[in-house]
């Protein structure tokens, strides 16, 4: 799915991310970025920017975007394979 919110979204840091990664949140849902739902949360979403990944969750009730975690992210299994 896509996910795309206004450019006045607010991302909360609770846990002190750095801030070229809020900064790249922030950019991702005001272009648009493809967003993976957490099938056990409602409102929890993972977004992909290259090798990163964001955990995310957005308030119903605020709109206001709360970065969660990040990580790197896996290689596809062909990647892992090829080396590539």
């Amino acid at each position: 799915m896509v996910l795309r919110l206004n450019q006045d979204v607010t991302v909360e840091n609770p846990r002190q991310h750095a801030a070229e990664d809020v900064a790249v949140v922030r950019n991702l849902l005001t272009a648009g970025a493809i967003a993976r739902p957490d099938p056990q949360r409602v409102n929890f979403y993972e977004l992909e920017a290259g090798n990163r990944v964001f955990y995310i969750h957005i308030s119903p009730v605020t709109g206001h975007v709360l970065l969660l975690a990040s990580w790197t992210a896996d290689p596809g299994p062909r990647q892992a394979a090829t080396g590539a």
